[in-house]
């Protein structure tokens, strides 16, 4: 595939998504949570956050693996699908299993578990979906994973709003019910992408193979203690929270720093992408020896750019954001003003991390979210109990700037990137112009979104001006 094809095809991966999914998190949440409260949606975003603690035993990195596969081998889809899908319904037993005895041995009563259950259907069907994009990717047919990627929150989003501001379906809404909403959902998304793969395939047949099956878990196992790190250090603070806490309490502050972390949620989900476009693609860069640093450099510049003007904004304005997010509730701006500081940390991961996993860098990368794990959960243990959401918040943010500079040290020692001083000067300048537009535009007019706008606009002239991001320089990557 071009190089213009991919930022042609990311263009549209990003605009799709831009127009449906930030409205499901940023609308229907909050309204979702207004109505049932900070205790019950507290408890629901612990759940949530700890049905994912396990998510690797429904995937054992076989996405991961299957998306660089099949974009270096096309012909091997027939045969991997037939003997994947059967096993992907194996891990998702034995993640089930092994994730309400757990809930049950840390204390979750019958009512969370129960809710607990449901959760866990949707995490099997968010992975199946994923798996099945995982094809789409290989095969490079961005356009229609494109449309399958905003298949799922579009339902999500009609059949919600139906419930919450019409009569039309004379249900209440209420946890259950939202988490009802997303089954639906999930699982019809999954059966238009069942068959999207499934007309890519020639002479399919579903078996159970196990030499294969355990040939590809061998392959991939590498890739699953990675993701189980990784997601153990990004999902552990809410659960962290509603446990050390205990009770009300905890599952409140859960509840407050769900709040929190709704906007950067949102904001990774564009980082995600650009990094499930970048994949396959650098995959088959290193398959043949092609030169990847001006492809790392642009992804970094274009990716971090905006990472940073949002990060400072947010910073700036998290009383504004939280209040218009939250129907004018301001109670988690302190915790949302620095787990927006995240974003940038989690932007530059998503760049030099999957350079790292498309080159195999993985037992480097699990050593590093290993540390990250053990940082982030002294961290919480200590600043939970005296700063209770805000201490978690904390935590995420030192442990997320310490695992991305490890990730950007080790793809510059590896690929033996050359130490850019422009570009370090550029960043630095960039930066130091955001926090003076900031300052200087957050009284400039009584209307603070018209004071936002106006800083946005003139960072993202300052970027040009300091030259972090150029005309000249795109051109140069479309042709390269």
């Amino acid at each position: 595939m071009s190089q213009k094809n991919f930022i042609s095809n990311l263009a549209i991966l990003i605009v799709l998504n831009l127009l449906v999914k930030p409205f499901w998190p940023l609308v229907i949440e909050p309204a979702v949570q207004q109505e049932v409260g900070n205790i019950a949606y507290g408890e629901y975003f612990s759940l949530f956050n700890f049905s994912f603690l396990l998510n690797i035993l429904l995937d054992f990195g076989i996405t991961n693996f299957n998306n660089k596969n099949i974009a270096q081998n096309n012909h091997l889809l027939t045969k991997h699908f037939s003997a994947l899908f059967v096993l992907k319904l194996s891990l998702a037993f034995i993640y089930i299993s092994a994730t309400l005895i757990i809930g049950f041995v840390i204390g979750y009563d019958t009512r969370l578990i129960k809710l607990l259950l449901i959760l866990g259907l949707n995490q099997f069907l968010i992975s199946f979906i994923a798996y099945l994009r995982s094809n789409l990717l290989g095969l490079h047919l961005f356009k229609t994973d494109s449309l399958i990627s905003i298949l799922d929150r579009t339902i999500m989003i009609v059949l919600c709003g139906l419930i919450l501001w019409t009569d039309v379906t004379g249900i209440k809404i209420d946890i259950m019910s939202f988490v009802y909403v997303q089954t639906i959902a999930y699982a019809f998304t999954a059966i238009i992408a069942f068959f999207a793969v499934l007309n890519k395939t020639t002479n399919l047949k579903i078996a159970w193979n196990w030499p294969f099956s355990l040939m590809i878990l061998k392959k991939s196992y590498p890739f699953a203690i990675l993701v189980l790190l990784m997601t153990f250090y990004n999902r552990l603070d809410a659960v962290m929270i509603e446990r050390v806490l205990g009770g009300d309490v905890g599952a409140y502050e859960a509840g407050i720093y769900a709040k929190g972390f709704r906007l950067l949620d949102s904001a990774n989900m564009i980082a995600y992408l650009f990094s499930v476009q970048l994949l396959p693609v650098f995959s088959r860069m290193i398959k043949y020896k092609e030169n990847v640093e001006q492809l790392a450099k642009l992804a970094f510049t274009l990716l971090l750019t905006p990472a940073f003007i949002v990060a400072i904004g947010c910073f700036f304005y998290s009383k504004e954001l939280t209040a218009l997010i939250n129907h004018g509730n301001t109670d988690s701006a302190e915790v949302f003003s620095v787990l927006m500081c995240c974003f940038v940390a989690i932007s530059s991961t998503y760049i030099f991390g999957t350079l790292l996993t498309a080159n195999g860098n993985l037992k480097q990368l699990n050593y590093m979210a290993l540390a990250g794990i053990l940082i982030n959960l002294v961290l919480n243990i200590i600043l939970i109990n005296y700063y209770k959401a805000f201490g978690s918040a904390i935590s995420s943010l030192i442990t997320q700037f310490l695992t991305a500079g490890v990730q950007v040290y080790l793809a510059a020692k590896i690929f033996k990137f050359k130490i850019n001083k422009r570009l370090i000067v550029q960043l630095i300048l960039f930066v130091a112009g955001i926090f003076v537009f900031n300052i200087f535009t957050y009284n400039f007019l009584n209307n603070w979104m018209i004071n936002f706008s106006i800083m946005t606009i003139l960072s993202g002239i300052w970027a040009l001006v300091v030259g972090l991001i150029s005309v000249k320089s795109i051109f140069r990557f479309l042709k390269y």
